[in-house]
Formats: structure tokens, sequence, C-alpha cells
């Protein structure tokens, strides 16, 4: 355990909080969470996840822009569900990619997991979409990948790392919890069956 590793468990921990309390400025915090863990992730020889993290940085960007608007009036962006038009290619460009960059890792590289570490990346890659488009389901696609990272982060010995992934299952429960609340009330305000202020 280092002490860059224990800064970067820090800043993704808040970063994952603000995202569940849906406050735009996680995305920025999140930019410095992914820069630090794409170093931890080259020195341990996980190159799909430091790849991941460098294009976290775009998604954290996008998000923010995404972000930026549909917000209500205490600045929090409202939730949509995932339209099942977009959920199956989604998911089948996660698999695709994983399975794409898997064989790159695997054939071109002394990649430690090649295959199991670029199938997470390119799905990390589908929920942070998600995420940034504001769709509750992205809490639900956390929580499986969390749950796989944490073993492959106790099997390279980043234990710290896997305790925050722990941290990301308990987190993402609270973000899907929050986020499918916000969007019941949304849906009664839009009926008009809520309750006045």
């Amino acid at each position: 355990m280092s002490s860059l590793e224990i800064i970067a468990v820090i800043v993704n921990i808040l970063g994952v909080w603000l995202t569940a309390r849906r406050i735009r400025w996680c995305w920025p915090v999140n930019i410095v969470a992914v820069l630090l863990y794409a170093w931890i992730f080259f020195e341990v020889k996980l190159y799909s996840d430091m790849l991941l993290q460098l294009a976290f940085v775009l998604m954290q960007g996008y998000g923010w822009w995404q972000w930026s608007s549909g917000r209500d009036l205490a600045g929090k962006v409202h939730v949509e569900r995932l339209p099942r038009a977009a959920a199956l290619p989604s998911l089948g460009a996660g698999l695709l990619g994983g399975l794409l960059l898997g064989a790159t890792m695997h054939y071109l590289t002394d990649a430690a997991v090649p295959w199991l570490d670029a199938l997470l990346t390119t799905f990390s890659l589908v929920a942070s979409f998600w995420a940034a488009r504001k769709y509750l389901e992205s809490w639900m696609l956390w929580i499986v990948l969390d749950i796989l990272y944490v073993g492959l982060f106790i099997y390279k010995d980043l234990n710290l790392t896997a305790a925050l992934y722990a941290g990301f299952i308990v987190l993402a429960f609270y973000g899907l919890l929050a986020w499918r609340n916000e969007l019941h009330q949304q849906g009664q305000a839009a009926t008009g069956t809520g309750i006045a202020p």
C-alpha cells in the first residue's frame, strides 16, 4: 500500500459519493481520481485498466457536459431510465470491445490478467456512458463490475483498492436507491401526484 494508493482511494470515494448525490462536481473530482489510478495500474501491469483510466478522463468530461444541462432547481440532475433500444447495443459493444482488447493485451503485452481486465475495462466504459446519460441502470452495472473488481484487486495484492471497490459496491447500492427514489419523484411530479412544497 503506497501513499499514492491512499490518496487515490480518498479522492475516488469523494467522487462516487458526489455522483450518488447527483452533484455535477463529481466529474472534475473523478478526473483527478482516474489519473491517480492510471499510474497505479501501470505499475502493477493492469494495462487495460490503465487505458480505462485514461479513457475515463474523456468520459468524465462528457459526463460533466451532460450533467450541466437537465438539472432541477437544487442543481441536481434528472434521472432517466435506460431505453431498451440502447441497452443491448451498449452491452454488445462492451463484450466485443472486451474481447478485442483482451486479445490485444494477451498477445501483445505482458498484462497480468488480460481477458478479465479487458472485459472489466470495456464494461466500465459502458457503465460510465450510462452514468453520463443519467441512466438509473448504470448503478446496477457498476455493482456487478465492482464485485468482480474486488476479486481482481485482491488477486493483484491491491488490498486497499479492493477495499475501495467493496466500498464502491455499498455506494453503488446507495446511488441506485437514491436515483430510483428520484425517478419515482420525477414521475409523481410529471403526473401531478406529487405534494407541492
